[in-house]
């Protein structure tokens, strides 16, 4: 089973953390700098299981793609997780509240993420606990 994670992060950086760790479970990536560009990937049908999602990019934010993404009825089954270093308790109501099924505070570590993962039943099956 290919699951795929589209990883939205204006930090280079961040986005090769992040995107390391997803294949190293075994999923297909893409990678997006801001909310629309990550968007408009969904909107070329490449469609993931899981967008991992910063809250502060230029051009569309975090909570703005979140709520695109929930008002798009196609794109439903997708699970968002904020991945973020906003950790305001608001600002995590916010983002669950628009639709997030997950909020992970950076800085996190490879377990941390696995662990949400497998809260979420989004770890490839290939992947011994």
């Amino acid at each position: 089973m290919t699951v795929r994670a589209l990883v939205i992060d204006d930090s280079r950086a961040m986005r090769r953390i992040v995107t390391g760790t997803l294949e190293g479970l075994g999923y297909e990536t893409r990678q997006a700098g801001h909310g629309q560009e990550a968007l408009d990937v969904l909107h070329e049908g490449w469609v993931p299981d899981l967008c991992t999602i910063d809250w502060n990019m230029p051009v569309m934010d975090g909570l703005q793609f979140v709520n695109a993404v929930r008002a798009n009825p196609a794109w439903r089954a997708v699970t968002l997780m904020m991945v973020t270093s906003e950790s305001e308790h608001g600002q995590i109501v916010r983002a669950l509240a628009a639709g997030a099924h997950e909020y992970v505070i950076k800085p996190f570590t490879a377990d941390a993420l696995r662990d949400k993962l497998a809260l979420l039943g989004l770890l490839p099956q290939e992947v011994s606990l």
